[in-house]
């Protein structure tokens, strides 16, 4: 993937057809989890929704609950952070410094292409396991981000350049109002898909890693222990701080750019 396409309005181009999961759909997927349970009739196997939805609502009143989260929430986002701020400022440099760009494209093509799983372990060898959900989230959105900044960096107007190359506009207003605006649909849609996968990320480093009170030392415990409803009570954990993460972040970056 060489860039993430986005629509006129700076969203990301929704390819499943339909811009948001209707309510009918979810539940018709949760009923058909529900008869499949029934069917099974074995919890270590398949959990009924009900046995998860009681299993989560008794593990969010727990202290240990939250300290899990904070833990992984810090470094995975301070991970993804990290490699947005990096991203850009990098695909700046490379945007008019050929020799970084085409230095830079070995790197990115293998960062993109090598398993997650080897980065985990190489990285492990390296850092304490601690901080290896923030390197593998940091690892996983830095080429989603420098490829769609520098693609919208490369694709600015030329004419409204030239003009204000012509006019001499500072530099300073020349990214406000001519860069900014035309990079920034290309930012939210790299953004939107990056959130999604530096959780999926960071949270596989840390079930390798088993950093004491993580997220993925959690879902390690629950399989080592065949205890299924709290496998499945923590993957929703991570599906809802996914969603959440991404929304926010998503609702801030809007008014950023609306602001603009």
């Amino acid at each position: 993937m060489n860039f993430i396409t986005s629509g006129r309005d700076g969203r990301n181009e929704d390819l499943d057809g339909g811009a948001k999961i209707k309510i009918w759909a979810a539940l018709f997927w949760i009923a058909v989890w529900e008869i499949v349970a029934l069917f099974i009739g074995q919890e270590i196997l398949l959990v009924s929704p009900v046995a998860v939805f009681l299993r989560f609502l008794e593990l969010i009143v727990t202290i240990g609950f939250w300290k899990s989260i904070f833990f992984s929430l810090c470094r995975i986002a301070g991970g993804f952070f990290s490699a947005l701020l990096t991203g850009i400022l990098f695909a700046w440099v490379s945007s008019f410094c050929r020799f970084v760009r085409e230095l830079a494209k070995p790197l990115m093509a293998v960062i993109k292409a090598a398993p997650v799983a080897s980065f985990i372990i190489l990285i492990l060898i390296w850092v304490p396991s601690g901080n290896l959900s923030f390197a593998i989230s940091f690892l996983i959105v830095l080429p989603v981000i420098y490829t769609n900044i520098l693609y919208g960096l490369e694709n600015a107007d030329k004419e409204l350049l030239e003009m204000a190359e012509v006019f001499r506009i500072p530099y300073s207003r020349r990214i406000r109002y001519i860069y900014l605006p035309q990079m920034a649909p290309y930012l939210r849609a790299a953004c939107s898909v990056s959130l999604g996968l530096c959780w999926k990320a960071g949270v596989a480093a840390e079930v390798i890693g088993i950093p004491a009170g993580s997220i993925g030392e959690k879902l390690y415990e629950a399989k080592v222990y065949l205890e299924t409803s709290d496998l499945f009570a923590w993957t929703v954990t991570i599906i809802l701080l996914s969603v959440c993460f991404e929304k926010i972040f998503l609702f801030f970056l809007d008014k950023v750019i609306e602001m603009e």
